[in-house]
């Protein structure tokens, strides 16, 4: 199946990448498996259902992920009609998202699009 969702992870403008660093320090099981989390959201964008993802507000979404037991959250959201910008990932332990985790891809989001044209988002996907 041939997705028109592209995927991208947020960088800093330092060059830190959150949902990377976060991916980096699972092991090997919990990574493919996020990978696959990853890989289903491409393939269905916004129609990917709960439990793997959701709405909170704002055009903030959360890809839902367990691993061993413990709940974690890949925040994004939608940009430029194609591209998926994931941006940081935090252990979930409160029933509700925290304020401060909205606030972040808030600033993140308002960070990234300040600093790119969707013309730029065609290259970086290119050399992914």
């Amino acid at each position: 199946m041939t997705s028109d969702w592209r995927v991208l992870y947020y960088e800093t403008s330092e060059g830190k990448c959150p949902v990377r660093e976060f991916i980096d320090s699972r092991q090997g099981r919990d990574q493919a498996k996020i990978f696959a989390l990853i890989s289903n959201l491409q393939d269905r964008g916004p129609t990917l259902p709960r439990p793997y993802a959701d709405l909170l507000e704002d055009g903030i979404h959360e890809l839902r992920i367990r691993l061993s037991g413990d709940q974690f959250r890949v925040l994004y959201f939608f940009c430029f009609q194609r591209f998926i910008v994931l941006t940081h990932a935090f252990a979930k332990v409160t029933a509700k998202v925290p304020r401060a985790e909205i606030q972040k891809v808030k600033k993140y989001r308002s960070d990234f699009l300040s600093r790119i044209e969707e013309s730029d988002l065609e290259a970086m996907h290119d050399d992914i």
